[in-house]
């Protein structure tokens, strides 16, 4: 430009230009705010990408409203939901499998089997906890309350059975699931700094991981109260009792197919 005035200038880069040139123009003054334009734009780029990937990262690990309060810079992050459905389900059988096949093998079999149980658990609107081994946890109405979630997760629980019933047959495997579901309050929030976690805890997390770990392979033991949520529109076998550890006896469930009015 041919202007040259301080308030030229200024007014130009308030309208967004990055750099300002004045006539009569030198050739070489222009090759290298031109190379140095280039570079800082190649560097904003990388920064984007790298600023993307981290969020995909951070997405990948934490519900997408927990993610969204870390990014603004929250650290300590604790929540009380007074009504969630928790899922905890495990493979029987894997580890004996484990003990005969390589280790390649081993994470590529427990990688698809989680990926598929992934795909029904975002099916159903449910959140995937953790997994734990050869352990997977779900949970319903944290981050997006919803009131059928102790039906969603009965019906992720079947879902995930006739899963491992079809990847068996593609695999030639004898793996089993145990499933056990509890409904009531639990406290969510993410611990850890440079390897955080997003995790649950509470005395229905506990009857979850209770339940599961004295169920049958191949069924869905669940605790009376969310069977109380489900007793008008799925099967059961009548009612018995297990020791919660320290909570005494009390009441569990098979969960058997839906009613079909």
């Amino acid at each position: 430009t041919a202007l040259s005035e301080r308030g030229d200038r200024l007014l130009s880069i308030h309208a967004g230009a990055n750099d300002f040139l004045n006539k009569p123009v030198d050739i070489q003054d222009v090759i290298l705010r031109v190379r140095n334009a280039v570079h800082v734009k190649r560097l904003h780029d990388q920064l984007q990408a790298e600023q993307l990937r981290s969020e995909e990262l951070l997405l990948n690990i934490l519900p997408a409203p927990i993610a969204e309060r870390m990014k603004q810079g929250e650290t300590n992050i604790a929540n009380s939901h007074p009504e969630v459905t928790v899922l905890v389900a495990d493979l029987v059988g894997f580890t004996s499998l484990s003990a005969h096949i390589g280790p390649e093998q081993i994470v590529q079999l427990l990688n698809e089997i989680f990926s598929a149980f992934d795909i029904l658990t975002d099916k159903q609107g449910l959140e995937k906890i953790k997994t734990m081994g050869d352990a997977y946890m779900v949970a319903g109405g944290i981050s997006v309350p919803r009131p059928d979630h102790a039906e969603a997760g009965a019906e992720l629980a079947l879902n995930l059975l006739e899963e491992i019933e079809r990847l068996n047959r593609q695999y030639d495997t004898s793996i089993r699931l145990r499933v056990g579901i509890c409904t009531g309050p639990v406290v969510a929030g993410v611990i850890g700094r440079g390897r955080f976690a997003y995790d649950l805890w509470g005395e229905t997390v506990n009857l979850a991981c209770r339940l599961e770990s004295t169920g049958e392979a191949g069924k869905i033991q669940i605790a009376e109260s969310t069977h109380e949520r489900l007793k008008h529109k799925y099967q059961f076998e009548p009612k018995h009792t297990l020791d919660a550890k320290g909570g005494g006896q009390v009441p569990a469930y098979w969960l058997g197919k839906p009613i079909r009015l």
